[in-house]
């Protein structure tokens, strides 16, 4: 029994410890870098003609669209970051779920620079269409995630020592944060082998480029969706005041909104995230009026929500 305590602690220092975070941080660093230039090199051989395709990719066309490969590293990092604050704080992890979320529509935003029409028929134009949904939708999710940020940190004086059932729900976080890091390092290589199988040189057909946005979010939000239900289950252990009950339930909605999202295109697509993240931010603030009016003392300090 001491040897399996044993091994959960080292098991966590190895995979999430700050230490870790670091060397991970460092390396995605290096490897987004490194990534840009070989796209970047790929395209001007296609534009010189020293190589040939069987087929047109957008990605491929110009050298804004560059971008698009190291975001998608950083996006990797970001998922890594997720998993790190799930023991730490409940509020931060759905912080970077919406973070996530965000940045794959500004990495989208760059490759639909590089396709973009500019005319006087600017809102007939399909695809300019959609960069002006894009854009408007990442200003509108930036300024959301910054008020569920400043409702995340309100911490509210509690008359009962939460310390004992803290530190067994945060082990159980643990547990789900440790198992996490492999199931999505696994999930990321099986993607990535999966799409260079798919954009070897004896295709015909390169992978359209909604497939390509959606490549490995679709199933990480389908994971996450699946650990906000276990922590749910595991919070009524804990507790059974029904307003972290409806918040947390809340988030698992907020979550699925997300998800569903990767299944449209469009106005759609951009309309369903921000009712997503809206939605979010609404059960967190109701949450705090609740935690508010049911303690006598309403004074708050900063600090990141736990449960």
């Amino acid at each position: 029994m001491t040897r399996v305590k044993n091994i959960l602690p080292f098991l966590f220092d190895k995979l999430l410890s700050e230490v870790t975070r670091r060397k991970i941080e460092k390396n995605i660093l290096y490897i987004a870098i490194i990534s840009f230039f070989i796209h970047l090199l790929v395209i001007y051989l296609l534009k010189f003609g020293f190589i040939d395709l069987p087929s047109d990719p957008e990605l491929l066309n110009n050298p804004i669209s560059a971008i698009y490969t190291p975001f998608s590293f950083i996006l990797i990092y970001e998922v890594y970051l997720l998993v790190y604050y799930l023991p730490k704080s409940f509020t931060n992890y759905i912080i970077k779920q919406y973070e996530i979320i965000t940045l794959i529509i500004i990495r989208k935003l760059f490759k639909d620079l590089s396709s973009l029409e500019l005319s006087s028929h600017w809102f007939e134009i399909k695809e300019d269409l959609q960069f002006t949904y894009d854009l408007v939708g990442s200003l509108l999710l930036f300024y959301l995630i910054f008020q569920f940020q400043k409702q995340g940190k309100l911490k509210f004086e509690q008359k009962v020592d939460l310390k004992p059932i803290l530190k067994r729900f945060i082990r159980k976080k643990k547990i789900i944060a440790i198992i996490l890091v492999p199931l999505f390092s696994c999930m990321a290589i099986y993607t990535l082998l999966d799409w260079f199988q798919e954009m070897s040189l004896s295709s015909e057909k390169f992978p359209g480029f909604d497939s390509i946005n959606n490549l490995f979010f679709d199933q990480i939000f389908t994971v996450l969706i699946l650990v906000d239900v276990v922590l749910l289950l595991i919070t009524f252990f804990y507790t059974d005041q029904f307003h972290k009950i409806i918040r947390n339930s809340g988030f698992i909605i907020s979550t699925i909104l997300i998800r569903i999202s990767f299944g449209v295109s469009g106005i759609v697509n951009t309309i369903l995230i921000i009712v997503a993240v809206l939605f979010g931010l609404a059960i967190i603030t109701i949450h705090n009026k609740y935690e508010r009016d049911n303690l006598p003392n309403k004074a708050t300090k900063n600090s990141g929500g736990r449960f």
